[in-house]
């Protein structure tokens, strides 16, 4: 199903934050088109009441109006990347490109991402963040959790710099699909990819745990977070706004974790903490 969403007043903080939302119930693909933000979902995903209340309670903008239709099952994300995902190199060390792509510049660290219907190519603001804070530490012989993983870029660039054990798992199965498919490119066999949620974290625990969600998800989840982080573990968390991070920071206190730094690029915000 295709939704064109009119939106006023327009813009790209605006648009990133309702496609946010949208992805949390289950929207897959989108695209920025002058006031309109167009979003993808399954049909068999899509769940109509829920869509009524985000669209009815958005309070950051007056939406003016929208538009479905069905159309062809197509797999969006890799209609996408063919088009208009070119590599990207992250602080000249870190080179994310598809099978696809040719005549690569020299990087330290090289990962082959062929992202389909997951998120994860390294351009969203969130990502690269991410993996610049990951490229300060030292990930050797260290247990890995790669929360809401995509495609794993973050799970393979963890086990590229010597992580020992890695845990990647995202309640998309498209992403659990997508993540095993980039494991295998990456030669990176001993990434665990699992289907679910931080339920799953019960039991486990990590020296470093990036999770890469949104706001909402992060503040549900940081408790257990907490408790599966051995003692001066990290943790590593965007996809919120510079905004969000006092209301993530308080609960994260909750827990003993310990706000250390924080990078913003485009508001966006990756925060990192220790676990007391």
């Amino acid at each position: 199903m295709k939704f064109t969403i009119h939106i006023s007043p327009a813009g790209d903080y605006i648009s990133d934050l309702l496609a946010s939302f949208l992805g949390d119930l289950g929207f897959e693909s989108f695209e920025r088109v002058g006031e309109e933000l167009i979003a993808y979902i399954r049909k068999d995903y899509f769940r109509q009441e829920a869509f009524d209340g985000l669209i009815h309670n958005f309070e950051y903008a007056d939406i003016i109006s929208f538009e479905f239709k069905e159309i062809e099952q197509i797999n969006w994300n890799e209609a996408w990347e063919k088009n208009y995902f070119e590599p990207i190199l992250i602080d000249n060390i870190c080179l994310i490109h598809s099978s696809f792509h040719s005549d690569l510049p020299d990087a330290k660290f090289s990962i082959v991402i062929d992202p389909k219907m997951s998120f994860g190519t390294g351009h969203h603001e969130t990502t690269s963040l991410m993996i610049a804070e990951m490229l300060k530490l030292n990930f050797s012989g260290k247990t890995v959790l790669d929360m809401g993983c995509g495609t794993s870029v973050l799970a393979i660039l963890a086990a590229q710099k010597g992580a020992d054990k890695i845990a990647a798992i995202d309640i998309d199965s498209w992403c659990v699909e997508n993540s095993i498919e980039n494991i295998q490119k990456n030669n990176t066999p001993h990434i665990q990819v699992k289907q679910g949620d931080a339920s799953l974290l019960k039991g486990n625990y990590f020296d470093v745990i990036l999770a890469n969600i949104n706001r909402n998800i992060l503040l549900q989840d940081i408790q257990q977070y907490a408790e599966s982080l051995n003692s001066n573990g990290v943790l590593l968390m965007s996809g919120f706004y510079v905004e969000d991070i006092p209301a993530l920071e308080k609960e994260a206190s909750k827990f003993d974790l310990s706000p250390q730094s924080f990078h913003e690029k485009n508001n966006w915000a990756v925060v990192k903490m220790i676990k007391r």
